[in-house]
């Protein structure tokens, strides 16, 4: 098969299995398609952890050889403790799509924020790691049907990296689109140990049952009219042909009240935020003085807002009523601020 048939095949797909990282996609950007390209092949290399920029790690964890990309900023020192983000991409994505500053603008953000963000790619049958997913629970494509140990790939992947970077779970957060959204759940249940912080959007929990050992902030992001993993609850009329590598997906304010349920968190939310298109609206006096904090934006569809451009096919652009990279950032700082025991 030609080369330049890859990427349209790959398009088809994402349509398909209808969780698709869900960011901007602008036919109006030239190049983006050789950029990704471009990433998927660079071929691995040790790091030079002193060295600002964007490098691929590997790491071998349950017989699966598995990567990620990491972008350590302009300020970054070797051996200074730093904030660390993992961002997780949607189903049939992988970590150069979420990696794409053009579609996310994560890296831009790192690099004011002066902070490490780590791209994980999901697992894939493909040998370039196209089409990846994440085992978040019930949910989805071929990670979740394989049992592939994810949780414990990122145990091993924070445990390679605190090798080279000073890592603390009180600076340490994760974020992701869709199934990331899910598997940043996932983490928050079974790895609170290791993060402060989530930040979930246009996906919500995907596990039958979650039992955090430290409280943590939740930061929830979602479109009222999300028509892949609906705001009110189930899948909508985007999100799959084949239903079997989804699931029924759990409603928004579901979500949000078995976190303030576990934490313990004042029951009335106070609204935070309220601008033409979107409103925040926060649980506080958890435990441990984390937050529970939903946004909710109008329109925007499955995608991640704030980002720039149109996307393919009929989609709704993306909300510029607010910005998720903008309110993750705040979030993980605020809640990283807050006196936890451990």
């Amino acid at each position: 098969m030609r080369r330049s048939m890859v990427t349209p095949l790959l398009l088809a797909f994402i349509g398909a299995l209808g969780l698709g990282t869900g960011a901007a996609a602008s036919d109006e950007a030239p190049g983006w398609r050789a950029r990704l390209q471009a990433q998927r092949e660079r071929p691995a290399a040790v790091p030079s952890w002193a060295t600002p920029g964007t490098h691929r790690v590997e790491v071998r964890h349950d017989g699966l050889t598995r990567h990620a990309l990491v972008h350590l900023p302009p300020g970054f020192r070797s051996g200074v403790s730093t904030a660390v983000v993992l961002a997780f991409h949607g189903g049939a994505g992988d970590a150069a799509y979420m990696a794409d500053d053009a579609r996310y603008g994560l890296i831009s953000l790192a690099d004011r924020g002066n902070f490490v963000i780590v791209f994980p790619s999901g697992y894939s049958r493909f040998p370039r790691g196209k089409l990846a997913t994440w085992n978040a629970g019930d949910c989805c494509g071929d990670a979740r049907d394989r049992q592939v140990d994810d949780v414990g790939f990122v145990r091993a992947l924070l445990h390679q990296l605190g090798q080279h970077i000073p890592i603390t779970p009180q600076r340490t957060f994760a974020m992701g689109m869709s199934n990331g959204a899910m598997m940043s759940y996932r983490l928050a249940c079974e790895m609170s140990d290791a993060f402060r912080a989530i930040a979930a959007v246009a996906g919500t929990e995907a596990l039958p049952r979650c039992q955090p050992t430290q409280p943590l902030g939740i930061l929830h992001i979602h479109a009222r009219d999300d028509t892949h993993v609906r705001f009110d609850g189930g899948a909508g009329p985007d999100a799959f042909r084949d239903a079997s590598k989804v699931m029924d997906f759990v409603s928004v304010p579901t979500t949000i009240s078995r976190w303030v349920m576990r934490q313990h968190c004042t029951p009335t939310a106070r609204r935070t935020l309220e601008v033409p298109g979107a409103y925040c609206e926060s649980h506080t006096g958890c435990e441990g003085g984390v937050e529970v904090r939903l946004c909710v934006t109008a329109s925007g569809g499955h995608a991640w807002p704030g980002s720039p451009g149109k996307r393919l096919g009929r989609k709704p652009a993306p909300s510029q009523a607010l910005s998720a990279n903008a309110q993750a950032w705040a979030f993980f700082q605020a809640q990283s601020q807050a006196t936890l025991p451990r």
